[in-house]
């Protein structure tokens, strides 16, 4: 006996065959259309539930980091968070962000402020952050000049991790960033970047020889203020770097008693790929730098250089270099320089060595370098 035949003895229908069948057509019918009109409401009311607890999450975790910097003695305020990003997301806007420390005048001072913040948790991945600034940010570090950054777009990513703990990683994008001092008016002051990528691994509590911060950075089209653009030209082309600063990085103290015992712990900074084109210059290196019993930069290095001529005659012009040291350094380098057949600029490999504050290539002084202060 047939399902549908069973069905409508059960119920007492007339036993018709063809009646019987169409019943139970319709009957499938229906159950599909219910199912299709179901299934994008129940999605809508499950998406609607994981935004809820995402956004409740995405709020308190936020106001726990807020109250461990205020803890930490930051000075933390803001303006009145508002939520959305529903459906595809959880986000969290904070207007007027301000964050203080020390005392203005001091070296552990820091202010940065923006006018606005979007935090960002996409519903599928439910253990990253964006962090997108929106409008004016200011910068001051220990006590120096109110630096202004605006950005024609900017987004920093991190994992989410427990308030007031460092994240593991960090990654920085930004095109059309502008930064200039807050109270200079004249634009030749300003540099301008047309696109920036970085990205940091974090791991502070590192121990010597191994790396508590790497960083690979890149920028393209970057226009320096006036007083730097004389130098080699109005654009930098481009600037890569990639190193680590090993650890143990101490988190406590004044800066310079923290700056020796970083020094004693056998710290320094590994710079494995530099390179920079600037005007007549294509320069690529690798550098290591630790701190000297002074507190003062020391370190060696190679450098592979193209334009080191012009480059150098470039320095002197401008008062970098003295006319005496930009013609010895022509001089040996001319003798270690290789042409290439094809008829492009000659390039040169040479070391470099940084001690008490003098650069010097092959030992010829190239500069001196300001005195490091530490309090």
């Amino acid at each position: 006996m047939s399902k549908g035949l069973r069905v409508a003895m059960r119920v007492g229908l007339p036993v018709s065959g063809g009646s019987v069948v169409a019943r139970g057509t319709m009957w499938r019918k229906r159950k599909l259309w219910v199912t299709l009109l179901a299934a994008p409401l129940l999605l809508v009311g499950v998406d609607t539930i994981y935004w809820q607890i995402a956004e409740s999450s995405l709020q308190s975790n936020f106001a726990l980091w807020l109250a461990s910097q205020r803890v930490a003695g930051w000075t933390a305020s803001t303006g009145d968070l508002t939520r959305g990003g529903w459906p595809f997301a959880a986000t969290l806007t904070v207007p007027t962000v301000r964050l203080k420390v020390g005392a203005s005048n001091r070296q552990n001072a820091v202010s940065w402020s923006a006018d606005r913040l979007i935090l960002r948790v996409g519903l599928f991945r439910p253990m990253v952050l964006g962090i997108t600034p929106e409008g004016e940010q200011h910068l001051s570090l220990a006590g120096g000049p109110d630096l202004a950054f605006t950005a024609g777009r900017a987004r920093v990513t991190m994992p989410v991790q427990a308030a007031g703990a460092l994240p593991s990683w960090l990654q920085l994008t930004a095109s059309n960033l502008r930064v200039t001092s807050a109270n200079a008016t004249d634009p030749a002051t300003a540099w301008s970047v047309e696109r920036l990528d970085a990205h940091f691994d974090l791991a502070p509590a590192a121990q010597a020889s191994a790396p508590a911060i790497a960083v690979s950075l890149s920028a393209d089209e970057i226009d320096p203020p006036g007083a730097i653009a004389h130098l080699l030209g109005p654009r930098i082309a481009s600037f890569a770097l990639e190193g680590a600063l090993d650890g143990p990085l101490p988190d406590s103290g004044p800066l310079g008693d923290r700056a020796a015992a970083w020094r004693d712990g056998g710290g320094s900074l590994e710079v494995r790929r530099l390179a920079l084109t600037w005007g007549p210059l294509a320069l690529t290196g690798s550098v290591t730098l630790a701190l000297d019993d002074e507190l003062q930069p020391m370190g060696a290095g190679t450098a592979h250089i193209i334009g080191y001529a012009e480059t150098l005659d470039a320095l002197a012009a401008h008062g970098m270099l003295s006319r005496s040291a930009s013609t010895a350094a022509k001089a040996v380098l001319s003798l270690l320089a290789h042409a290439p057949d094809d008829g492009s600029p000659p390039d040169v490999d040479v070391p470099l060595t940084l001690q008490y504050r003098t650069l010097a290539m092959r030992q010829v002084p190239l500069f001196r370098l300001p005195e490091l202060t530490w309090h």
